[in-house]
């Protein structure tokens, strides 16, 4: 800690390097809890000012502060802002070249860097690890804190994790910090990192410039009731959340037909296209976007009048999280909830189609104990082979690293694309000529296209009678040097057992745990569908949720101001899934691909219309894929066998 660490020089460094006349409510005491315990859980509503605990302590602590995050474009523009105040900060992701995340890891080493922002991913890197175990650090910040906890509603594997890193850095000080964490979250945070419950920092979730209202709307009225909703409200900058990407590009132009400024936003258009979509609405005064979950996270306008929830959000945590997006300014904001039980549906498919059946945890142990020396893993060729996701796959490993049986080992590339500029020729015949040859005959080795050359990192170092790391270190060169552009691919995952296994045994534990996330995920659903019908005040119910109580009713809620809860339409009749689905087709395609459909739970997410990897394109393509989709998943799991291990349907 510095010399001169204290609340006084914080107020001056606030005021000094960030141009701002005093805290928000919970930063001083963040800043305080620190400052005494050397350890705090800081939980700030959405727009709260979490980010400035953690840059203000990079002020007041010696040595580099480490901020782990999970959003590339959110470090991106803390990273620029902070460069913009004279404050010397980088960030390490993926977009950086090798000669950049050199220079960054130069300056850290030399003392000249005081922030230093990653994803939780960069430290899978020994390399890393080993650079920032010789490091100071003075301050270690876990963003979004919430993703360590099994009990979180984001949870993320790689979070599990941080805990023990941190421990193994030796770091000085650490502050994780959430919008969103229940009684039950933040007790597991505080064990985790070893923060007292002195130093548990949180304000009120109570928003009193928001108006809270449900409309619980079946699909087919949904348009029309959004459209006349923004029509009736006061002209100013809004979102639309909804689920599907599919919808966001539905609703935005049914929005755009009717004459309203609307554009959609999703993780499925190309980058540059969401930028341009987000910095449009930034500065329209008046811009609708429509967006799944993936826009909001780092957006600081303070001026959005309303936002309306097409669909049911999936938790509490996450309804929170994006209506404190609405009216940071102060002034009166409107937030609406179309959503209905008929949306259940969708949110408990996504969670159970996440959910790996015992058999394919058997087979994927199996397969791993049988093999000694290191475990070298294309995360995706075995999550196919297995019909595990690979969040699910990486979350599973990361069940068994936890419990001492495997270690992660540094990840690498088992292949490169390289694109030669046309200076490469020149350069080249300018080296000494063993390297001269050395260039060429991996060029001739590689596989070669119109203008790209594939290096499959697995056959060539064979072929070349060279090492992996020095046709490595070559490819690395010829990118830093501008002679190349290089795209590294297929990454590996690296793991060696510490232990040895039953795979039986393991499986039903792993398994075990999956069904309990399971049953996790599938009661937040319903806790948020429950909250629409309430007739009690719904702030209160928020406030209850996480764990706050409310002296009495907020005054600006749908209940408060109707005194009834609002009413759930019932959804409309589905047909007899014998009717919809040809048995015997049915049949035939389980015989002809029994990995893939041969159990009960399998053939659920199929007509589920569930993506799982063992489900290939041709089996996509069926007209069976999803037919059953508006169909709860927990009766076709029946329907299609008598529990986990039943056989045939019905």
């Amino acid at each position: 800690m510095n010399d001169t660490a204290s609340m006084p020089h914080a107020e001056a460094v606030l005021a000094d390097r960030f141009g701002y006349p005093g805290f928000l409510p919970g930063q001083r005491e963040a800043i305080g809890a620190l400052l005494e315990h050397r350890r705090a859980l800081v939980v700030l509503p959405t727009g709260g000012g979490k980010s400035l605990v953690y840059q203000l302590g990079a002020q007041l602590f010696a040595g580099v502060t480490v901020v782990v995050s999970p959003l590339i474009a959110l470090m991106k523009d803390q990273v620029d802002d902070l460069r913009a105040r004279g404050i010397p900060a980088a960030r390490l992701d993926s977009s950086l070249t090798a000669e950049e995340s050199r220079e960054i890891m130069r300056r850290v080493d030399a003392g000249e860097q005081m922030l230093l922002y990653v994803s939780p991913e960069r430290f899978k890197n020994e390399r890393f690890l080993a650079r920032l175990s010789r490091t100071r650090i003075g301050l270690f910040a876990v963003d979004e804190a919430h993703c360590v906890s099994a009990w979180g509603h984001n949870f993320r594997p790689d979070y599990l994790k941080i805990a023990g890193i941190a421990e193994r850095l030796s770091v000085e000080a650490l502050v994780a910090l959430t919008a969103t964490a229940t009684p039950e979250v933040a007790i597991d945070i505080r064990e985790r990192f070893s923060i007292p419950e002195a130093a548990h920092i949180a304000t009120s979730y109570h928003r009193k410039n928001l108006f809270l209202r449900a409309l619980p709307t079946v699909w087919a009225d949904r348009p029309r009731l959004l459209t006349e909703r923004i029509r009736t409200h006061p002209a100013g900058s809004m979102i639309v959340y909804v689920t599907l990407q599919r919808t966001a590009e539905e609703v935005a132009s049914h929005l755009a037909e009717e004459g309203l400024p609307a554009r959609a936003y999703h993780a499925g258009m190309r980058s540059e296209d969401r930028d341009d979509v987000q910095h449009w609405w930034q500065e329209a005064p008046d811009g609708i976007v429509v967006a799944t979950i993936a826009f909001g996270m780092g957006i600081d306008k303070p001026d959005v009048r309303a936002i309306w929830h097409y669909d049911l959000p999936k938790s509490m945590e996450s309804y929170v999280q994006e209506i404190g997006r609405a009216g940071r300014d102060g002034a009166p904001a409107t937030v609406e909830v179309l959503g209905s039980g008929e949306d259940l549906v969708i949110l408990e498919n996504f969670t159970y189609g996440d959910t790996p059946t015992l058999g394919a945890l058997r087979g994927l142990l199996e397969a791993l104990a049988g093999r000694s020396g290191v475990l070298d893993l294309n995360p995706y060729r075995t999550a196919r082979n297995h019909d595990i996701r690979p969040l699910v796959l990486s979350t599973a490993l990361t069940y068994l690293e936890l419990d001492g049986r495997l270690r992660q080992l540094t990840p690498y590339y088992a292949g490169y694309r390289v694109r030669p500029e046309a200076e490469m020729r020149d350069a080249v015949a300018a080296m000494p000529a063993e390297k001269a040859a050395f260039v060429r005959a991996a060029f001739r080795a590689a596989k070669q296209g119109r203008s790209w050359f594939t290096f499959d990192m697995e056959t060539l170092p064979e072929k070349l009678g060279e090492s992996r790391e020095r046709i490595a270190a070559m490819i690395d060169h010829l990118g830093t040097a501008g002679l190349a552009e290089v795209r590294p691919s297929d990454v590996r995952q690296r793991y060696e057992w510490l232990d040895t296994i039953d795979p039986k045994e393991e499986a039903g534990r792993l398994h075990a745990r999956f069904l309990d996330r399971e049953r996790r995920e599938v009661a937040r659903v319903h806790r948020m569908a429950s909250f629409l019908v309430t007739d009690r005040c719904q702030t209160a119910e928020i406030l209850e949720y996480f764990g706050e109580m409310l002296d009495g009713p907020c005054g600006h809620c749908g209940a408060c101001e109707t005194g009834r809860g609002a009413e759930m339409p019932p959804p409309p009749p589905l047909p007899p899934m014998d009717q919809a689905v040809d048995l015997q087709r049915m049949r035939t395609l389980t015989r002809d691909d029994p990995d893939a459909l041969g159990e009960p739970r399998q053939r659920a997410r199929f007509l589920c219309g569930l993506s799982s990897p063992g489900v290939g394109r041709d089996l996509k393509r069926d007209p069976l894929y999803g037919a059953l989709e508006r169909h709860p998943f927990r009766t076709v799991l029946e329907w299609c066998g008598d529990g986990e291990e039943g056989r045939g349907m019905g």
